[in-house]
């Protein structure tokens, strides 16, 4: 079990957020955006197509609240096309638009807000966020899945998709043994590792062989 976790955590190791771009940090703008990538990957959507649109966005200045709401909707179209984020691009550039007004409206432009309201409670936490068109039980554990890299009190989040990819592993599927086969600084590049196993059996049988 040992050997299989250290060969996953070689070839998959990462987050989608370091993939994006995102050097995770309990900072407003890493968070938010975050958000934003929580959000394109909740769509029948590749994970690589959403964090290109991701990455467009972002380059376009959309990477906190206010900078998202400056851009025009067609400034978010745009980028969500040039990230070939072509299939959900209208609904999805007024939805980054409306999330980022309530993330103004009700933190002040700032997540690290978010737990205090929840009380650091992961049930109450999935509610808030849900409050963020866009955002559903998907788009939920995709932002918890990451955020517990930076806030402690969530780990270990291990969603359905991560328990997927560990089962095609072998490993065990309860979240509390899952956790112990890494650092707690790693687990939630070891979540990510596994939602990756659990969309690409190649990778799945190359960890195991």
């Amino acid at each position: 079990m040992e050997a299989v976790v250290k060969k996953l955590m070689r070839e998959a190791g990462q987050t989608y957020a370091e993939e994006a771009g995102v050097p995770l940090k309990d900072q407003p703008a890493a968070l938010f955006k975050l958000l934003v990538l929580a959000n394109l990957m909740s769509a029948r959507i590749t994970a690589d197509i959403a964090m290109a649109a991701a990455r467009e966005l972002f380059e376009a200045g959309g990477g906190t609240p206010r900078g998202m709401n400056r851009l025009t909707w067609q400034q978010r179209v745009d980028a969500l096309g040039r990230g070939h984020y072509v299939r959900y691009d209208e609904s999805t550039a007024t939805r980054l638009g409306e999330m980022a007004e309530l993330v103004q409206d009700k933190y002040n432009g700032d997540l690290r807000r978010l737990p205090i309201e929840a009380g650091r409670d992961v049930d109450r936490a999935a509610e808030l966020l849900k409050e963020f068109k866009g955002i559903g039980p998907t788009g939920v554990d995709i932002f918890c899945r990451e955020a517990q890299q930076v806030w402690p009190w969530l780990r270990p989040y291990f969603d359905d998709q991560a328990r997927k990819g560990a089962d095609r592993l072998g490993l065990p599927s309860d979240p509390k043994r899952l956790a112990d086969e890494v650092p707690d600084r790693d687990i939630a590049r070891f979540a990510a590792a596994l939602v990756r196993t659990a969309r690409d059996k190649k990778l799945a049988d190359a960890v195991k062989g």
